[in-house]
């Protein structure tokens, strides 16, 4: 008897306190009834116009006139595709050599303290304007064509890239660089033999992420002007018969954007499984 009246006190002592209900709400937790709180508050916003409209009628109309897809403008629809994908190579590899430059300003460990807040200052700048106001402004310069397109690209992917770029710099091990400085060798030297060679699989790994969402903004861009497909999807857009062609052309993008997320997913998994190699190694 005495030892079941111990065993409950032991039970009773080894429950936890009781906490105010506030102390339960963590960041986490208002966050997340916050997002709750707006999802509820955004329904009103979804109501319709208050008229009677058909909308599954509508639903149907526009399916009947979507589907199939017409496989007649075809040709037309990979060129235009292809065009897409060389403003987005040509603008990625512009924004890579431009950000390489921009990155080392951008670094702490490599750069002085004034350059480095001017170098991030101006990458927030760059990063502000989103691409397809790039566009807008490119086709304002240049006019409508896919120059338009790399310019805006080139400078949309070159506020992200630096910033990539400069952070990898800071996590990079810098003793190799400050080796070949203690014997004499230039900045420009240690960086390509002392820093460059461990850099190499993470730029790389982003410039094909890069690749990949730049043929999708790519597609985008064109809409206001700046080459590729775009252009084919605001033409089609705009005429009422004209959306089995529109069908045609999303088909067309989303074989081609699947195939190349695909690749640079194995080709990112390869540089990753390189990289893990390497620290085994060492």
């Amino acid at each position: 008897m005495v030892f079941s009246e111990s065993m409950s006190k032991e039970k009773m002592n080894s429950k936890s306190p009781q906490l105010p209900w506030h102390s339960r709400f963590d960041l986490q937790g208002i966050t997340f009834a916050l997002f709750i709180l707006l999802g509820i508050s955004s329904l009103p916003a979804l109501e319709g116009s208050g008229r009677d409209l058909d909308y599954w009628g509508n639903l149907k109309g526009f399916l009947d006139q979507f589907l199939p897809p017409d496989f007649d403008i075809l040709p037309q629809t990979l060129a235009g595709i292809w065009e897409t994908i060389q403003i987005a190579g040509i603008s990625t590899l512009l924004a890579t050599l431009l950000s390489l430059v921009l990155a080392l300003g951008a670094a702490r460990t490599l750069s002085p303290l004034w350059l480095v807040m001017l170098t991030r200052m101006l990458l927030n700048c760059i990063r502000t304007i989103p691409s397809l106001l790039w566009a807008i402004l490119a086709v304002v310069l240049v006019g409508s064509n896919s120059l338009a397109g790399v310019i805006a690209l080139t400078f949309y992917s070159s506020g992200y890239l630096a910033k990539f770029f400069s952070e990898a710099f800071e996590s990079a091990d810098l003793h190799a660089q400050s080796a070949l400085r203690s014997l004499g060798a230039s900045s420009l030297q240690a960086f390509q033999y002392g820093l460059w060679p461990n850099l190499r699989p993470v730029i790389w790994s982003h410039c094909l992420w890069m690749l990949e969402y730049n043929v999708r903004s790519a597609s985008i861009i064109g809409y206001v002007g700046a080459g590729g497909i775009g252009l084919h999807l605001k033409l089609y857009a705009e005429s009422a018969e004209s959306w089995d062609k529109f069908s045609m052309v999303l088909l067309c993008m989303l074989v081609i954007v699947t195939l190349l997320d695909l690749t640079g997913e194995k080709v990112r998994k390869s540089i990753r499984d390189q990289l893990e190699g390497k620290k085994h190694a060492n």
